[in-house]
């Protein structure tokens, strides 16, 4: 069959023509009219390629298909065979004790693995909200310090202005008491020289009379 395939190529390109033979006829066409009448003679003699196949060439191409369906179906047929060993190769692994012991090998393995992830998420989870609550409570000290820093400052504040309030109170209270005791003095000292100029005053009124009375009498002649 091989052979038969082989040889129907080589009968197809026998009836095709040639480009140099055309090439070769354009030529001797405008050469003589002896050359044309030659040419007319070996392309008359030629078989035409519009000629239908002969029955050895149909032959040829059925068995060269029938060729190729029996390949096609013994691809198919070997594939088969071959998918079905195969899954009867793994059934059998799958049911021997060695496979067995390591699928459950495996899927404590999976399992440890999963747990153990597990086991880490909740951990990691655990470790922020204690990250978490840590931050919060630095926080809330933080702004509890603030609050009782502006509350001591605030504090001070109104104790420095009291302090400085009675400060002034008694700056003011110091200087009325100095300006009544000036003004004390001041009536005592008004009121000695007073009695001073009173005493004064008497005893010259005494030195006065006590003149007149010992002034001798005077007589007349």
């Amino acid at each position: 069959m091989g052979r038969s395939v082989s040889r129907s190529p080589s009968r197809r390109r026998r009836y095709s023509p040639s480009p140099i033979s055309h090439r070769h006829s354009r030529t001797s066409r405008r050469r003589s009219p002896s050359h044309k009448r030659r040419r007319r003679r070996r392309t008359s003699s030629s078989p035409s390629p519009s000629r239908s196949p002969t029955p050895k060439l149909k032959k040829d191409q059925k068995k060269r298909r029938q060729h190729e369906e029996e390949l096609k179906l013994l691809e198919e047929e070997t594939a088969r065979r071959l998918e079905e060993a195969i899954r009867k190769n793994v059934e059998e692994k799958l049911k021997s004790e060695e496979v067995k012991l390591e699928i459950e090998r495996r899927v404590a393995e999976g399992v440890k693995k999963l747990f153990d992830d597990v086991e880490a998420q909740l951990g990691k989870e655990k470790e922020d909200a204690l990250t978490e609550a840590r931050r919060k409570e630095e926080q809330a000290r933080k702004e509890r310090e603030e609050l009782d820093k502006m509350l001591e400052e605030n504090r001070r504040r109104v104790e420095e202005a009291q302090r400085r309030e009675a400060l002034e109170q008694q700056r003011k209270e110091e200087e009325r008491q100095r300006e009544l005791e000036m003004i004390q003095r001041q009536k005592e000292e008004a009121a000695r020289r007073k009695k001073l100029e009173e005493e004064e005053e008497h005893a010259n009124r005494i030195n006065s009379l006590g003149k007149n009375k010992s002034r001798p009498k005077s007589y007349g002649f």
